[in-house]
C-alpha cells in the first residue's frame, strides 16, 4: 500500500448537530483490512465501517443514524464502493470522492486536526486537545475519535496514549495497530 494521500475526499462539514439528509443508501466491499461498509446521503459518504461482518455492519450504521431510513443499493454504490476499497488497499482512487460530514461543533474540530497529522506520525490525545486551544479536554477528544463514523477517511487511527500505546479503536485495535505499522514503514522507506 502506498502512502494515503487524504486530497483524495473532499470533506463537506454539514452545520454542527445538523442531521444527514436521508436516506442513506448502503453497500459493501472487501479490502485488506476486512469488509467495508459505506452508506451515502444525498451530500457524499456519511460512513465508512471496517469489520469482519457484513450484517454486522450495517447494524452499526442503524445504530449511528438511527432516525434515517437505510436502503442497500449495492449497484447504484458500486463506483463509490470501489473508490473506498482502492483508496484503503492501494491509495489509487478515480477520481476526488465526496464526504458528508455531521457531528458536534467540538467533533468536527477534533477531526480536521486529525486529517492534519501526517502520514507516518501519530498524536496523542493530550497534543489534540492542546492543538485545540482545550488542554483539559483530552476525554472529549477521545469521545470524538470514538464518535467518528468515517473510518480511515478522518484518520482517528493516528492518535494514540500519552506513552505512545495504542488504545481504543472503532473497528479494533488490530486494525489500527496494522494501519499505524503499515503507516510508518511506508513514511520511514521514503
Amino acid at each position: 500500500m502506498k502512502t494515503r494521500s487524504f486530497s483524495t475526499f473532499k470533506y463537506n462539514y454539514r452545520a454542527p448537530g445538523s442531521p444527514v439528509e436521508g436516506p442513506i443508501r448502503f453497500a459493501a466491499g472487501q479490502t485488506m483490512l476486512g469488509s467495508v461498509l459505506i452508506g451515502r446521503s444525498q451530500r457524499g459518504i456519511c460512513s465508512i465501517f471496517l469489520g469482519e461482518d457484513v450484517q454486522a455492519l450495517r447494524d452499526q450504521l442503524g445504530e449511528a443514524f438511527p432516525a434515517i431510513e437505510l436502503q442497500a443499493d449495492q449497484p447504484l454504490l458500486q463506483h463509490e464502493v470501489n473508490q473506498i476499497v482502492a483508496f484503503i488497499d492501494q491509495d489509487v482512487t478515480e477520481g476526488v470522492i465526496n464526504l458528508d460530514i455531521g457531528g458536534t461543533a467540538f467533533e468536527q474540530k477534533v477531526w480536521r486536526v486529525l486529517c492534519s497529522i501526517p502520514t507516518g506520525q501519530t498524536r496523542s490525545y493530550s497534543e489534540v486537545a492542546r492543538n485545540l486551544g482545550a488542554p483539559e479536554a483530552v476525554r472529549a477528544v477521545a469521545g470524538a475519535c470514538a464518535a467518528n463514523v468515517l473510518a480511515i477517511a478522518i484518520p482517528c487511527h493516528r492518535v494514540v496514549r500519552s506513552d505512545g500505546s495504542i488504545s481504543g479503536y472503532r473497528w479494533g485495535i488490530e486494525r489500527k495497530r496494522a494501519l499505524l505499522a503499515e503507516e510508518s514503514a511506508e513514511e520511514s522507506a521514503v
